[in-house]
């Protein structure tokens, strides 16, 4: 345990980060999941492949010079080039501290990430790839949430080899089913099978794993909420709505795209079962020798009011940057510096309990939204122009127009203004499924039935308006580079 005094308020911890000496790196392909928490650690620094801000961000730092490297398929590609990269390198060098490198975050790594951290001297400030891939394991998150005592959707776990397996083993689930596969983001790896013509398109994907998990197809609204396991047991977040597969935003018919935050969401009994169910999965966690941040998304069935496990994510998720600039977080501190307390071994006192409580009542909390933005039809282009990251005003009739850089989504104050995240850049390319960028703003974009609004549709056709491009012929392109344009999951 460190030398450090005792941390014991809201206030004693928003000082300790303020005055922070160890250099912290957030390292991925953006800084997209943990945006702004640089304002309230000193010495924190992004380290990223994508620079989303076009040199304009003051804590962001990206290589100038691309070097050889093999085709990237994950963020764990991208982070392992990034640490052998000579630029950030000498970065990470020119930013040591008392002959310390610091601590390194990141979205995605493997055991290769773990070991090339380590040989730049940084210390991986998450449990360990292996744990977390065993976690990660949609088969071994179902057996954590029975253990845990957290509903399921009634499905069976195992292997599937034909169609008429798939119905022997499930007969008990109805005709329609959702597989998903182990591992993967829910729009590429889960499949909805009704029958046998449904089963022989994913076949080969389905039939090749071990095991995969099979539900019974619900009628649900799917919602995310995160925690973070601490020494003091499990701190949660509010519950939160989740968009998912409007054509607007995705090709993926279960594909998130979105979320939004806001007071009340859902009624008081769900909003309490969810967070009663990630306290007793992040003790559960806790057991399984997992400590920090993680996600899980809730499925709630609209004809019996039901809640159940979806997924779990035990890392910094894609809706980490709603939770952490919400009103809640703001008045007192982001969930994601209770990950840093834990790794960098401070000694620190909170009652999760009542901070968990206060955090979930509806006057400590203001309502957003954010909306990922794909390329959704099946050409391949190349962008021309993208717009810029900042905030953008919308005009009476419909247009939008650029008011200025900013790296903080709180400068967006009115409705008609909102923050743009840009991810695909002026000469990179569009291919289905790529993401363009995220849009923030304040207010819901759905209604009380899921449907995406009208002032959510505007803002998407404005900002799709802002990219010019130039269709390409795919005979450019070898058949393993259109593949390894067929892209993974960046957020």
């Amino acid at each position: 345990m460190s030398s450090q005094k005792t941390l014991n308020s809201i206030s004693d911890i928003k000082d300790f980060f303020k005055s922070n000496q160890v250099p912290i790196y957030f390292i991925s392909a953006t800084n997209f999941n943990l945006l702004g928490i640089d304002e309230w650690v000193n010495n924190f620094k992004f380290i990223s492949h994508i620079d989303c801000f076009e040199g304009q961000h003051p804590n962001l730092f990206s290589p100038n010079e691309e070097v050889p490297h093999e085709d990237f398929t994950s963020i764990e590609d991208i982070n392992n080039y990034l640490l052998q990269h000579p630029e950030v390198i000498k970065y990470i060098n020119s930013r040591a501290v008392n002959g310390q490198k610091g601590k390194a975050l990141f979205l995605m790594f493997d055991e290769k990430t773990e070991a090339l951290a380590n040989a730049i001297g940084l210390e991986v400030c998450f449990p360990s790839a292996q744990l977390r891939t065993f976690l990660d394991n949609k088969v071994n998150t179902n057996r954590i949430a029975q253990k845990a005592g957290v509903a399921c959707v009634p499905h069976v776990l195992a292997p599937v080899k034909s169609y008429s397996n798939l119905r022997q083993v499930a007969a008990a689930l109805g005709n329609d089913l959702v597989v998903q596969t182990p591992f993967g983001d829910s729009g590429h790896t889960t499949f909805f099978i009704s029958t046998e013509e449904d089963f022989n398109q994913y076949q080969e994907e389905i039939s090749t794993e071990k095991e995969v998990k099979i539900m019974k197809r619900i009628n649900c609204y799917g919602t995310a909420i995160e925690g973070c396991v601490t020494q003091h047991g499990t701190l949660v977040a509010p519950l939160m709505t989740e968009l998912v597969g409007f054509k607007e935003l995705t090709p993926y018919k279960g594909g998130w795209c979105g979320n939004e935050i806001f007071p009340n969401a859902f009624n008081a009994d769900i909003r309490e079962k969810a967070k009663k169910y990630t306290q007793l999965f992040g003790n559960q966690l806790a057991k399984e020798g997992y400590k920090g941040y993680f996600e899980l998304d809730f499925l709630i069935d609209k004809d019996s009011g039901e809640i159940y496990l979806g997924e779990l994510n035990p890392r910094v998720s894609g809706v980490s940057s709603l939770t952490n600039h919400s009103k809640f977080a703001m008045d007192d501190v982001p969930l994601f510096l209770f990950h840093l307390l834990e790794w960098l071994n401070v000694p620190y006192q909170i009652d999760v309990n009542a901070l968990s409580t206060r955090w979930a009542a509806a006057e400590n909390m203001d309502s957003w939204s954010q909306l990922v933005i794909k390329h959704t039809i099946k050409t391949l282009e190349l962008a021309t122009k993208a717009p810029q990251s900042g905030i953008w005003e919308m005009k009476k009739n419909g247009n939008i127009q650029f008011v200025k850089m900013d790296a903080q989504r709180q400068s967006v104050v009115d409705d008609n203004k909102a923050f743009f995240l840009q991810i695909t850049q002026k000469d990179g390319y569009l291919y289905e499924g790529a993401d363009l960028g995220i849009l923030v703003m304040r207010g819901r974009l759905m209604n009380d039935n899921f449907e995406l609004s009208e002032r959510g549709k505007r803002w998407i056709k404005a900002l799709r308006g802002q990219y010019r491009s130039t269709i390409i012929d795919a005979g450019e392109f070898d058949e393993n580079e259109l593949l390894n344009m067929e892209g993974f999951k960046m957020l």
